[in-house]
């Protein structure tokens, strides 16, 4: 064997094992701060003089697989994204319902604020099964006459071994 050639070879377990190594890898969902509503509550008296809507945002926290007896279950992000560029908006509940049409979270107490072209998102754990594939939510909002409807989707996704289901759906008005 020629002297370049075990010099690879010698040196090929380092560069595998450093070019595994990502010093900018992202931060796991754990480290990711929690939206605190407390923070973002405003007691702002000209609510009542603002147009106000109603959005429904389908939910699919699990689906079938297989057989309508096994469910897979999914994590969901409900994105909430005021599209205006100079208005906010103002949520004023943001409730999850099970498939039966069941309250199972109100995630607003009082109303909170999206600054001009912020998002804010909602989570539902894969492990949270209390919605079932039919769940949803209903998110009422209020904005300034002439500004645009904000946008709500969500976005499921699962993974197991080598194999991942994602999809998304959008929101509709309802009123």
């Amino acid at each position: 064997m020629n002297r370049t050639v075990s010099r690879f070879l010698a040196a090929l377990p380092i560069l595998m094992l450093v070019s595994c190594m990502s010093p900018s890898s992202p931060k796991g969902n754990d480290e990711k701060p929690v939206i605190n509503w407390k923070e973002r509550e405003t007691n702002v008296v000209r609510l009542d003089s603002l147009d106000r809507g109603v959005t429904y945002v389908p939910v699919y926290s699990g689906i079938y697989s297989q057989t309508e007896k096994r469910l897979h279950a999914l994590t969901v992000t409900a994105s909430i994204r005021n599209t205006s560029v100079k208005d906010t908006l103002f949520l004023t509940s943001a409730n999850y319902y099970d498939t039966h049409g069941n309250l199972v979270q109100e995630h607003l107490t009082k109303p909170v604020y999206l600054l001009p072209m912020e998002t804010v998102e909602i989570v539902i754990n894969e492990s949270d099964e209390s919605g079932g594939p039919g769940s949803n939510f209903l998110i009422e909002w209020k904005h300034e006459a002439g500004s645009p409807e904000p946008l709500m989707e969500t976005v499921m996704i699962s993974t197991s071994g080598q194999q991942g289901i994602s999809f998304t759906s959008r929101g509709v008005r309802i009123e």
